[in-house]
């Protein structure tokens, strides 16, 4: 399994092509990053009932004028919530792969459900797979859980999948437990759970183990390049790169 070759040809939208005026994650942000030709990053959530949905918070109070977990909102109240940043409501993964229709590779982070990056995963892992059975497009799939990433692995082989990887430091990863995170540094479940690619922060790029994982020849992605400096940089290690803020 492999990443195809699309994967490499352009760089990926973070959260699509989002502005001031256009939200991250927004049907408008993904017709933008469409129009443009450039690849499209983007986030998972379940709503209540568990239709993936294309957001990438917890909570819905910094994208939306509600508060509350995404979670505990159906699909159809999700649809009537628009997003602050403008670009529309919240929309399904379905209506996504309606809209970009495989002319541009999608890269899809589930986000963590366990809460600890442990194994209490699979709901949502089965309603992406499903939404994505028949999609004709280049597409991959990649969580921060390893268990979420072996869930793929499970109901959608043929997808290629990849681990989402940091230093995991105790500030951004209240939740989990240190012994869990000084595991994770070193990824140490890629070939666990056959893994074709990483995408790493690209400020720690510099990793032993994320060197190891190049020197075997695995494509290295990266988040979050904002800067043409930062992306010169990244772009020595990195075979590709997720950005924000500028035209890559």
């Amino acid at each position: 399994m492999m990443l195809p070759a699309t994967f490499f040809a352009q760089p990926f939208a973070h959260r699509a092509l989002h502005y001031a005026t256009m939200a991250e994650n927004s049907i408008e942000a993904i017709k933008a990053a469409v129009a443009a030709g450039y690849g499209i990053e983007l986030d998972i959530q379940p709503s209540r009932g568990g239709t993936p949905m294309v957001f990438h918070d917890y909570d819905l109070s910094r994208l939306t004028g509600e508060r509350g977990p995404i979670a505990q909102r159906t699909a159809a109240e999700l649809a009537d919530i628009a997003l602050t940043g403008g670009g529309g409501t919240i929309p399904t993964l379905a209506q996504v792969l309606d809209e970009v229709a495989g002319r541009v590779p999608l890269l899809i982070e589930i986000k963590d459900q366990d809460g600890a990056l442990g194994p209490s995963v699979g709901p949502l892992e089965i309603a992406v797979c499903d939404a994505l059975n028949g999609y004709k497009g280049d597409v991959a799939l990649m969580s921060f859980n390893p268990h979420s990433v072996a869930a793929c692995q499970a109901f959608a082989p043929h997808i290629p999948r990849g681990i989402t990887t940091c230093p995991y430091p105790a500030k951004d990863w209240p939740t989990v437990p240190e012994p869990t995170r000084a595991a994770l540094r070193e990824i140490p479940d890629f070939d666990r759970v056959d893994a074709c690619f990483i995408s790493h922060q690209q400020d720690d790029l510099g990793s032993p183990h994320v060197a190891a994982l190049k020197a075997r020849g695995v494509p290295v992605l990266c988040w979050t390049i904002r800067t043409p400096e930062m992306e010169a940089k990244a772009r020595k290690i990195a075979d590709n790169i997720t950005f924000e803020g500028y035209r890559a």
